[in-house]
């Protein structure tokens, strides 16, 4: 029987050619997953972080999928690192987190932002694993509202010093750099991006977030800075230009995380095919049961039209990498790739809750194969653009901009 990420490659395939490297980067991300499916059980149970993670990665060269050869990646465009991480997708968000921490917030804005010294000095160890890579943006009072942090810095010659706070940060404690934001000290504007060495002087891990409901193999973390340097060199982009930084790397995240919700819904249907196969009650199979096949109806239909909207994210912003100077290409990327998660987050989450429901009671226990995906897909309608962001920035593209909730 085919696999269901054999099928999403065939599918991808109508789409676009896909080359032999293509198919090369797909069976080493396969291996990987295999090696994978059990340490991340194992320490799903133990609620720690999956380490094994960044190992296994660097085993196969799949740290820098989407990065350039030119800096050591594998060259990837978009709608091939989406279905490398529908395939990571499949064994939890807790990897899809790290993956796409590391290279869609990580790799991918220091190859579009950073100076050729950076990318040569960082960007070419973050591809090859050397240096593993978060993304700091959320503060305590500043989730949804990026403009409204408080971090700041001065400057002192060609030196940079800031000092502020991080919440929620995923890969926070583990990072050897980190992407962090802030404004000129005493002011509201002029949000500038630095690249933060978490060995500095003046960086602190306050929390390793270890409360969460769920997401428990991803790291998650508060940060805080006292008067951490940060040299001249180390900015990321022109002075004030943070919050464009901030925002084009969401834009690779939420596609990210749309094609990590497709490999959970691909998990859930698996799971539930062979449990409604086999499990016997009333005298037949479940899954002779009309409305348990309601559920197993619901997630196949979930995943069908979700994957079609992820995969035309992907190309749309794989068109608009080819060419940055078209505003209107990029306005449209943006607004499909919300659609693209917001739809793939609410649908994982629905599905994952119908395979708890094809479970029954060990459905409710986290040594099910399926519990994992419905406390860890509550998140991914959180985190990269909430529901209700998703929701305004879809509608102000059909009512126009003067219907923009934020301005």
């Amino acid at each position: 029987m085919e696999k269901l990420f054999e099928r999403s490659i065939r599918d991808a395939s109508k789409l676009m050619k896909l080359t032999e490297d293509d198919h090369n980067l797909f069976r080493r991300v396969d291996q990987a997953c295999d090696e994978l499916l059990i340490p991340e059980f194992e320490k799903y149970i133990e609620r720690k972080f999956n380490d094994q993670v960044p190992v296994i990665l660097r085993k196969y060269d799949l740290m820098g999928i989407p990065i350039s050869k030119k800096y050591g990646g594998g060259g990837a465009g978009t709608l091939v690192h989406s279905l490398t991480l529908e395939r990571f997708g499949q064994l939890g968000l807790g990897v899809v987190t790290f993956v796409d921490v590391h290279q869609a917030l990580g790799c991918m804005t220091l190859q579009e932002w950073g100076t050729e010294e950076q990318k040569q000095r960082y960007l070419t160890k973050a591809a090859t694993g050397e240096v593993v890579l978060a993304y700091a943006l959320t503060e305590p009072e500043a989730g949804s509202d990026p403009v409204s942090l408080k971090t700041q810095f001065r400057k002192d010659g060609d030196d940079y010093y800031v000092t502020g706070s991080k919440y929620l940060i995923s890969n926070g404690s583990v990072a050897d750099r980190l992407i962090v934001f802030a404004y000129p000290e005493g002011q509201a504007k002029g949000m500038t991006a630095f690249l933060v060495d978490s060995k500095e002087k003046g960086f602190y891990v306050d929390m390793k977030l270890e409360e969460k409901m769920g997401l428990f193999t991803s790291d998650t973390a508060m940060l805080s800075f006292d008067n951490l340097r940060v040299r001249g060199e180390d900015r990321i982009g022109e002075e004030g230009r943070g919050l464009a930084v901030a925002y084009s790397a969401l834009l690779n995240g939420r596609i990210g995380i749309a094609s990590g919700c497709l490999g959970v819904m691909e998990d859930c249907l698996n799971q539930v095919k062979e449990r409604v196969s086999s499990r016997t009650q009333h005298g037949k199979a479940i899954g002779k049961h009309q409305l348990i096949q309601r559920h197993v109806a619901r997630i196949a239909s979930n995943l069908e039209s979700a994957r079609w909207l992820t995969y035309q994210a992907a190309l749309k912003k794989e068109e608009y990498d080819g060419n940055k100077t078209d505003l209107g290409l990029r306005s449209e990327a943006d607004r499909i790739s919300a659609v693209a998660k917001y739809v793939s987050s609410r649908a994982a989450f629905e599905s994952a809750d119908s395979a708890v429901q094809c479970f029954g009671g060990f459905g409710y226990s986290i040594l099910s194969p399926v519990a994992k995906h419905l406390i860890d897909t509550r998140v991914a309608r959180i985190y990269e653009g909430t529901d209700e962001v998703m929701e305004l920035k879809i509608a102000s593209t059909v009512l126009g901009k003067d219907f923009e909730a934020y301005r």
